[in-house]
């Protein structure tokens, strides 16, 4: 495990990564899995140029994403017929049950770091492959 223990504080060191629903390689943070949380995580999502997630909601969780570096696209809604454009120092607010999926449209790698109202971010994940093509329309045409 990637966590160091001292007195019920625990750290987590960067290394361990994992494969989401989503359809992305993970930095694994603190979560259930690595830390023992139960109402909140925190993970890295580093996304190569032309990367999408596969669409999907958090059931009954909330979600903050950070930009940490490049830029974004998010598109959400219930036919993820909105989008919004999110740059390094922005802070994205996905509310529960909300359809989503990140689409780095860029020519730049960009990273995230996650957080969710959860003890694991795959909690919860809600799998809506009737919209993958949608989204897939609407990237190429956008």
């Amino acid at each position: 495990m990637t966590a160091s223990v001292a007195n019920g504080v625990k750290v987590v060191r960067p290394g361990q990564t994992y494969v989401g629903k989503q359809g992305f390689t993970y930095g694994a943070g603190a979560s259930a899995e690595t830390v023992g949380a139960r109402r909140v995580c925190m993970n890295v999502l580093p996304m190569p140029p032309g990367a999408k997630a596969k669409a999907h909601y958090h059931n009954g969780i909330e979600t903050i994403a950070y930009m940490l570096t490049g830029e974004c696209y998010v598109y959400y809604g219930d036919d993820l017929e909105h989008r919004v454009l999110a740059h390094t120092g922005d802070q994205v607010f996905v509310p529960v049950d909300m359809p989503h999926a990140p689409c780095n449209e860029s020519d730049a790698p960009c990273t995230w770091i996650v957080v969710h109202s959860s003890g694991s971010d795959q909690e919860g994940i809600v799998m809506l492959p009737e919209l993958d093509a949608k989204l897939a329309a609407r990237v190429v045409a956008e």
